[in-house]
């Protein structure tokens, strides 16, 4: 059975990107520190991603991402998610509008009926592994808001950015419990159950 994963990095002070995200700079002023686990990681950055990856059947992410994904920066034919591990999972976007084209063509579904229809169609595709629900903060903090998250794993990166794009911003409270704690030169990698 699939099991739903909110899989995102954080800086020290909780953002998921810089300030002033835009088209060329997806992740904001300083915003590109927090992949650097990704890019420049050692054994234990590599492992974590080719794990996730290799254990991914399916892929969610907000509109917002999307476009950056999407734009002249984002993805391409040979890099995609899993940084360079290059995993071609389904995609599904939850939007409201789904865009007229694509850059990267029939890779991505558009989910119009919110972040539960997505999940219930990512299982669907995901053939018994994970689906990951990758970004932003908003659709991460409305699938834990609506009980749709089995796992949170955070990429918690050695950044203080100031501003940004909070992950958590209000919300439920509520304890997760830590599962697995994986730290390395770029990142601790933290894993929790979500109940």
């Amino acid at each position: 059975m699939s099991k739903v994963v909110g899989d995102i990095t954080v800086s020290l002070d909780g953002f998921v990107t810089g300030p002033d995200p835009d088209l060329a700079h997806g992740l904001g002023r300083g915003g590109d520190e927090l992949h650097r686990w990704v890019t420049d990681g050692d054994a234990v950055d590599a492992a974590v991603l080719a794990e996730t990856s290799d254990a991914t059947g399916a892929v969610i992410m907000g509109r917002r991402v999307f476009d950056f994904v999407d734009g002249p920066h984002g993805w391409t034919d040979e890099r995609g998610y899993g940084g360079p591990e290059a995993g071609m999972p389904p995609v599904l976007v939850v939007t409201r509008t789904p865009p007229e084209s694509t850059r990267l063509g029939e890779r991505f579904t558009f989910v119009v009926d919110g972040i539960g229809s997505a999940v219930t169609k990512a299982v669907a595709l995901a053939e018994g592994r994970d689906v990951v629900i990758m970004g932003g903060a908003t659709v991460i903090r409305g699938a834990l808001e609506r009980g749709l998250l089995d796992e949170l794993r955070l990429h918690l990166a050695p950044v203080l950015l100031g501003a940004g794009t909070p992950l958590f911003d209000g919300g439920s409270p509520r304890v997760l419990r830590q599962t697995h704690v994986r730290p390395s030169g770029h990142a601790t990698h933290l894993s929790y159950r979500v109940g």
